[in-house]
Protein backbone atom coordinates (compact mmCIF):
# COMPACT_ATOMS: atom_id res chain seq x y z
CA UNK A 1 0.00 0.00 0.00
CA UNK A 2 2.80 2.37 0.90
CA UNK A 3 4.58 1.62 -2.39
CA UNK A 4 1.38 2.29 -4.30
CA UNK A 5 0.88 5.64 -2.56
CA UNK A 6 4.52 6.59 -3.18
CA UNK A 7 4.32 5.67 -6.88
CA UNK A 8 1.09 7.57 -7.33
CA UNK A 9 2.61 10.59 -5.62
CA UNK A 10 5.68 10.47 -7.86
CA UNK A 11 3.53 10.21 -11.00
CA UNK A 12 1.38 13.11 -9.83
CA UNK A 13 4.49 15.17 -9.07
CA UNK A 14 5.92 14.48 -12.52
CA UNK A 15 2.61 15.40 -14.15
CA UNK A 16 2.39 18.59 -12.10
CA UNK A 17 5.97 19.50 -13.03
CA UNK A 18 5.32 18.97 -16.73
CA UNK A 19 2.10 21.01 -16.60
CA UNK A 20 3.76 23.84 -14.68
CA UNK A 21 6.72 23.83 -17.06
CA UNK A 22 4.41 24.01 -20.08
CA UNK A 23 2.34 26.78 -18.49
CA UNK A 24 5.57 28.64 -17.70
CA UNK A 25 6.60 28.47 -21.34
CA UNK A 26 3.19 29.77 -22.43
CA UNK A 27 3.41 32.62 -19.90
CA UNK A 28 6.87 33.52 -21.17
CA UNK A 29 5.63 33.58 -24.75
CA UNK A 30 2.67 35.77 -23.81
CA UNK A 31 5.05 38.43 -22.50
CA UNK A 32 5.66 39.35 -26.12
CA UNK A 33 2.22 39.88 -27.73
CA UNK A 34 3.56 39.86 -31.28
CA UNK A 35 5.62 36.75 -30.57
CA UNK A 36 2.62 34.95 -29.10
CA UNK A 37 0.50 35.90 -32.11
CA UNK A 38 3.23 34.49 -34.36
CA UNK A 39 3.26 31.28 -32.32
CA UNK A 40 -0.53 30.94 -32.72
CA UNK A 41 -0.33 31.56 -36.47
CA UNK A 42 2.39 28.93 -36.97
CA UNK A 43 0.60 26.45 -34.70
CA UNK A 44 -2.67 26.84 -36.62
CA UNK A 45 -1.01 26.50 -40.02
CA UNK A 46 0.97 23.43 -38.94
CA UNK A 47 -2.15 21.85 -37.42
CA UNK A 48 -4.20 22.49 -40.55
CA UNK A 49 -1.43 21.12 -42.78
CA UNK A 50 -0.97 18.02 -40.62
CA UNK A 51 -4.62 17.15 -39.90
CA UNK A 52 -6.60 18.88 -42.66
CA UNK A 53 -5.76 16.51 -45.56
CA UNK A 54 -7.38 13.61 -43.67
CA UNK A 55 -10.75 15.37 -43.89
CA UNK A 56 -10.65 16.83 -47.39
CA UNK A 57 -12.25 15.01 -50.33
CA UNK A 58 -10.25 13.82 -53.31
CA UNK A 59 -9.85 16.42 -56.04
CA UNK A 60 -10.59 15.79 -59.69
CA UNK A 61 -10.83 18.19 -62.65
CA UNK A 62 -14.26 19.61 -63.39
CA UNK A 63 -14.64 21.39 -66.72
CA UNK A 64 -17.97 22.86 -65.59
CA UNK A 65 -16.34 24.75 -62.69
CA UNK A 66 -13.23 26.32 -64.23
CA UNK A 67 -11.97 29.57 -62.66
CA UNK A 68 -14.97 30.24 -60.46
CA UNK A 69 -14.51 33.39 -58.35
CA UNK A 70 -14.19 33.35 -54.57
CA UNK A 71 -17.49 33.01 -52.76
CA UNK A 72 -19.05 30.77 -55.38
CA UNK A 73 -21.53 28.18 -54.01
CA UNK A 74 -19.55 25.24 -52.68
CA UNK A 75 -16.21 26.91 -53.40
CA UNK A 76 -15.25 29.48 -50.75
CA UNK A 77 -12.01 30.47 -52.52
CA UNK A 78 -13.18 29.61 -56.02
CA UNK A 79 -11.58 27.09 -58.37
CA UNK A 80 -8.45 26.87 -60.50
CA UNK A 81 -8.00 26.49 -64.25
CA UNK A 82 -8.85 22.77 -63.99
CA UNK A 83 -11.99 23.26 -61.92
CA UNK A 84 -10.37 22.09 -58.66
CA UNK A 85 -11.37 23.73 -55.39
CA UNK A 86 -8.72 26.22 -54.24
CA UNK A 87 -9.48 25.89 -50.51
CA UNK A 88 -8.96 22.13 -50.56
CA UNK A 89 -5.67 22.61 -52.40
CA UNK A 90 -4.62 25.17 -49.78
CA UNK A 91 -5.29 22.68 -46.98
CA UNK A 92 -3.58 19.79 -48.77
CA UNK A 93 -0.65 21.87 -50.03
CA UNK A 94 0.75 23.15 -46.75
CA UNK A 95 2.19 19.86 -45.50
CA UNK A 96 4.94 19.51 -48.11
CA UNK A 97 6.06 23.15 -47.90
CA UNK A 98 6.22 23.16 -44.08
CA UNK A 99 7.94 19.76 -43.87
CA UNK A 100 10.59 20.55 -46.48
CA UNK A 101 11.17 24.02 -44.99
CA UNK A 102 11.85 22.69 -41.50
CA UNK A 103 13.82 19.70 -42.77
CA UNK A 104 16.05 21.85 -44.99
CA UNK A 105 16.63 24.28 -42.12
CA UNK A 106 17.57 21.37 -39.84
CA UNK A 107 20.07 20.08 -42.44
CA UNK A 108 21.72 23.48 -42.92
CA UNK A 109 21.76 24.20 -39.16
CA UNK A 110 23.39 20.86 -38.30
CA UNK A 111 26.04 21.32 -40.99
CA UNK A 112 26.72 24.89 -39.84
CA UNK A 113 26.95 23.95 -36.16
CA UNK A 114 29.33 21.06 -36.73
CA UNK A 115 31.62 22.81 -39.21
CA UNK A 116 31.56 26.26 -37.60
CA UNK A 117 32.15 25.09 -34.03
CA UNK A 118 34.89 22.60 -34.91
CA UNK A 119 36.60 25.11 -37.22
CA UNK A 120 36.74 27.70 -34.43
CA UNK A 121 37.80 25.26 -31.74
CA UNK A 122 40.41 23.28 -33.72
CA UNK A 123 41.74 26.15 -35.85
CA UNK A 124 44.64 25.57 -38.19
CA UNK A 125 44.19 23.88 -41.57
CA UNK A 126 40.67 22.66 -40.77
CA UNK A 127 39.54 26.18 -39.97
CA UNK A 128 41.07 27.55 -43.16
CA UNK A 129 39.45 24.83 -45.26
CA UNK A 130 35.98 25.41 -43.79
CA UNK A 131 36.20 29.19 -44.23
CA UNK A 132 37.43 28.82 -47.82
CA UNK A 133 34.65 26.40 -48.79
CA UNK A 134 32.06 28.64 -47.12
CA UNK A 135 33.35 31.67 -49.02
CA UNK A 136 33.20 29.78 -52.33
CA UNK A 137 29.61 28.63 -51.73
CA UNK A 138 28.60 32.15 -50.69
CA UNK A 139 29.83 33.58 -54.00
CA UNK A 140 27.51 31.30 -56.00
CA UNK A 141 23.96 32.65 -56.47
CA UNK A 142 21.83 30.07 -54.69
CA UNK A 143 18.75 30.35 -56.86
CA UNK A 144 20.88 29.94 -60.01
CA UNK A 145 22.64 26.89 -58.60
CA UNK A 146 19.31 25.41 -57.50
CA UNK A 147 17.95 26.02 -60.98
CA UNK A 148 20.91 24.21 -62.58
CA UNK A 149 20.74 21.30 -60.15
CA UNK A 150 16.98 21.12 -60.55
CA UNK A 151 17.37 20.75 -64.30
CA UNK A 152 19.98 17.98 -63.90
CA UNK A 153 18.50 16.01 -60.99
CA UNK A 154 15.00 14.58 -60.77
CA UNK A 155 13.76 16.22 -57.59
CA UNK A 156 10.87 13.84 -57.01
CA UNK A 157 11.47 13.32 -53.28
CA UNK A 158 10.74 15.81 -50.47
CA UNK A 159 13.78 14.48 -48.60
CA UNK A 160 16.03 15.10 -51.61
CA UNK A 161 14.61 18.60 -52.02
CA UNK A 162 15.25 19.33 -48.35
CA UNK A 163 18.81 18.01 -48.51
CA UNK A 164 19.52 20.03 -51.65
CA UNK A 165 18.13 23.30 -50.28
CA UNK A 166 19.66 22.78 -46.84
CA UNK A 167 23.00 21.68 -48.25
CA UNK A 168 23.41 25.03 -50.00
CA UNK A 169 22.30 27.25 -47.09
CA UNK A 170 24.90 26.55 -44.40
CA UNK A 171 27.76 29.04 -45.08
CA UNK A 172 26.22 32.16 -43.47
CA UNK A 173 25.34 30.40 -40.22
CA UNK A 174 28.68 28.56 -40.25
CA UNK A 175 30.57 31.83 -40.19
CA UNK A 176 28.30 33.18 -37.44
CA UNK A 177 28.72 30.05 -35.29
CA UNK A 178 32.47 30.14 -35.84
CA UNK A 179 32.62 33.74 -34.60
CA UNK A 180 30.57 32.89 -31.50
CA UNK A 181 32.70 29.86 -30.64
CA UNK A 182 35.92 31.85 -31.09
CA UNK A 183 34.64 34.14 -28.35
CA UNK A 184 33.28 31.45 -26.04
CA UNK A 185 36.28 29.16 -26.17
CA UNK A 186 38.33 31.71 -24.22
CA UNK A 187 35.92 31.59 -21.25
CA UNK A 188 36.95 30.10 -17.90
CA UNK A 189 34.56 27.14 -18.03
CA UNK A 190 36.01 26.05 -21.37
CA UNK A 191 39.54 26.30 -20.02
CA UNK A 192 38.45 24.19 -17.04
CA UNK A 193 36.96 21.57 -19.38
CA UNK A 194 40.21 21.48 -21.34
CA UNK A 195 42.25 21.02 -18.16
CA UNK A 196 39.98 18.12 -17.20
CA UNK A 197 40.71 16.60 -20.64
CA UNK A 198 37.03 16.04 -21.43
CA UNK A 199 37.71 15.70 -25.15
CA UNK A 200 36.92 17.90 -28.13
CA UNK A 201 33.40 16.55 -28.70
CA UNK A 202 32.38 17.05 -25.04
CA UNK A 203 33.89 20.54 -24.81
CA UNK A 204 32.37 21.79 -28.08
CA UNK A 205 28.94 20.17 -28.07
CA UNK A 206 28.22 19.99 -24.33
CA UNK A 207 30.09 22.93 -22.80
CA UNK A 208 30.10 25.57 -25.56
CA UNK A 209 27.08 25.09 -27.84
CA UNK A 210 24.36 25.17 -25.11
CA UNK A 211 25.40 28.76 -24.44
CA UNK A 212 24.39 29.58 -28.03
CA UNK A 213 20.94 27.97 -27.90
CA UNK A 214 18.91 31.15 -28.47
CA UNK A 215 21.28 32.32 -31.22
CA UNK A 216 21.07 28.95 -33.01
CA UNK A 217 17.29 28.76 -32.67
CA UNK A 218 16.79 32.22 -34.13
CA UNK A 219 19.02 31.34 -37.07
CA UNK A 220 17.14 28.07 -37.48
CA UNK A 221 13.90 30.04 -37.87
CA UNK A 222 15.59 32.29 -40.42
CA UNK A 223 16.78 29.12 -42.17
CA UNK A 224 13.18 27.87 -42.35
CA UNK A 225 12.03 31.07 -44.04
CA UNK A 226 14.94 31.00 -46.51
CA UNK A 227 14.28 27.33 -47.30
CA UNK A 228 10.61 28.01 -47.98
CA UNK A 229 11.53 30.91 -50.27
CA UNK A 230 13.96 28.68 -52.18
CA UNK A 231 11.47 25.82 -52.39
CA UNK A 232 8.62 27.99 -53.66
CA UNK A 233 11.01 29.55 -56.15
CA UNK A 234 11.89 26.12 -57.54
CA UNK A 235 8.24 25.24 -58.00
CA UNK A 236 7.36 28.64 -59.43
CA UNK A 237 10.10 28.29 -62.06
CA UNK A 238 8.99 24.72 -62.82
CA UNK A 239 12.32 23.19 -61.75
CA UNK A 240 10.74 20.77 -59.28
CA UNK A 241 8.22 18.08 -60.28
CA UNK A 242 4.76 19.64 -60.60
CA UNK A 243 2.97 16.60 -59.24
CA UNK A 244 0.71 16.50 -56.22
CA UNK A 245 -0.44 19.66 -54.52
CA UNK A 246 1.45 22.32 -52.59
CA UNK A 247 1.52 26.09 -52.42
CA UNK A 248 4.46 26.39 -54.82
CA UNK A 249 2.75 24.23 -57.45
CA UNK A 250 -0.41 26.32 -57.05
CA UNK A 251 1.58 29.47 -57.76
CA UNK A 252 3.15 27.89 -60.85
CA UNK A 253 -0.20 26.78 -62.25
CA UNK A 254 -1.85 30.11 -61.48
CA UNK A 255 0.94 32.02 -63.20
CA UNK A 256 0.91 29.79 -66.29
CA UNK A 257 -2.88 30.02 -66.49
CA UNK A 258 -2.69 33.83 -66.43
CA UNK A 259 -4.68 34.10 -63.21
CA UNK A 260 -3.06 37.45 -62.48
CA UNK A 261 -4.90 38.94 -65.48
CA UNK A 262 -8.31 37.54 -64.56
CA UNK A 263 -10.29 39.24 -61.80
CA UNK A 264 -12.44 36.15 -61.26
CA UNK A 265 -9.38 34.01 -60.44
CA UNK A 266 -7.67 36.47 -58.12
CA UNK A 267 -8.12 34.14 -55.12
CA UNK A 268 -6.48 31.36 -57.14
CA UNK A 269 -3.12 33.15 -57.20
CA UNK A 270 -3.40 35.15 -53.98
CA UNK A 271 -4.37 32.26 -51.67
CA UNK A 272 -0.96 30.49 -51.70
CA UNK A 273 0.80 33.86 -51.50
CA UNK A 274 -1.17 34.81 -48.39
CA UNK A 275 -0.54 31.39 -46.82
CA UNK A 276 3.22 31.61 -47.41
CA UNK A 277 3.38 35.18 -46.10
CA UNK A 278 1.41 34.25 -42.96
CA UNK A 279 3.67 31.27 -42.28
CA UNK A 280 6.88 33.25 -42.70
CA UNK A 281 5.52 36.21 -40.72
CA UNK A 282 4.47 33.89 -37.91
CA UNK A 283 7.92 32.29 -37.78
CA UNK A 284 9.68 35.64 -37.62
CA UNK A 285 7.36 36.94 -34.92
CA UNK A 286 7.61 33.72 -32.90
CA UNK A 287 11.39 34.02 -32.59
CA UNK A 288 10.94 37.01 -30.28
CA UNK A 289 9.08 34.94 -27.70
CA UNK A 290 11.45 31.99 -28.06
CA UNK A 291 14.42 34.28 -27.51
CA UNK A 292 12.91 35.50 -24.24
CA UNK A 293 12.36 31.91 -23.09
CA UNK A 294 15.93 30.83 -23.85
CA UNK A 295 17.74 34.02 -22.82
CA UNK A 296 17.77 34.42 -19.01
CA UNK A 297 18.62 38.12 -19.21
CA UNK A 298 15.49 38.83 -21.25
CA UNK A 299 13.37 36.44 -19.20
CA UNK A 300 14.17 38.18 -15.92
CA UNK A 301 13.43 41.71 -17.11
Amino acid sequence: MADTVTTAGAVAAIGTTNVSRFSGIIRSMRRSPSGFIGFVIVLLLVAIAAIGPFFTPALSPDVKSILLPAGSPGHLLGTDNEGKDVLIQMIDGGRAVIFIGFFAAAVSTIIAIVLGSLAAYLGGAFDSAVVTVADVVLTIPQIVLLAVLGSLIKLDSPILLGVLVGGLSWPVLTRAVRAQVLSLKEREFVEAARLLDLGTVRVVFVEILPNMASFILMNFMIGVTNAIYALVGLYLLGLAPLTGSNWGIMLNRAWIAGAIFNDASLAFILSPVVAIVLLLLGLVMMTRSLEEILNPRLRDR
